[in-house]
C-alpha cells in the first residue's frame, strides 16, 4: 500500500514538531502507512500539492480559506486547539 502524505502547516513550528513526533509514533504503533511532515505556512503553496491531507495549526486557522484556494481539491482542515494544546498525536 502506498503511503499517504499528511502535511501540517503552522507559524512557529515548535509545538507542531512535537505533534508530528507523536503522530508518527501512533502511525508506527498501528502500522498506518503515512508520511507526516511539518512546514511553515509560507511553504503551503510549494509543499502542499504533494500532500494527501493538509492540517493547519490553530494559530493559523484564519488562513484556511487562503490555503484551500492554494490547494484546490485537497482536504485542508484546522487542528482542534484542545488536541493541539495537549500535543495529542
Amino acid at each position: 500500500m502506498e503511503k499517504k502524505h499528511i502535511y501540517l502547516f503552522c507559524s512557529a513550528g515548535m509545538s507542531t514538531s512535537l505533534l508530528v513526533s507523536k503522530m508518527r509514533a501512533q502511525a508506527e504503533k498501528y502500522e498506518v502507512p503515512v508520511i507526516i511532515e511539518a512546514f511553515p505556512e509560507t511553504l503551503a503553496g510549494e509543499k502542499g500539492p504533494a500532500a494527501d491531507v493538509v492540517l493547519l495549526g490553530p494559530q493559523i486557522a484564519y488562513m484556511l480559506p487562503e490555503i484551500q484556494r492554494l490547494l484546490p481539491g485537497k482536504p485542508v482542515e484546522v487542528i482542534d486547539s484542545m488536541l493541539y494544546g495537549k500535543v495529542d498525536g
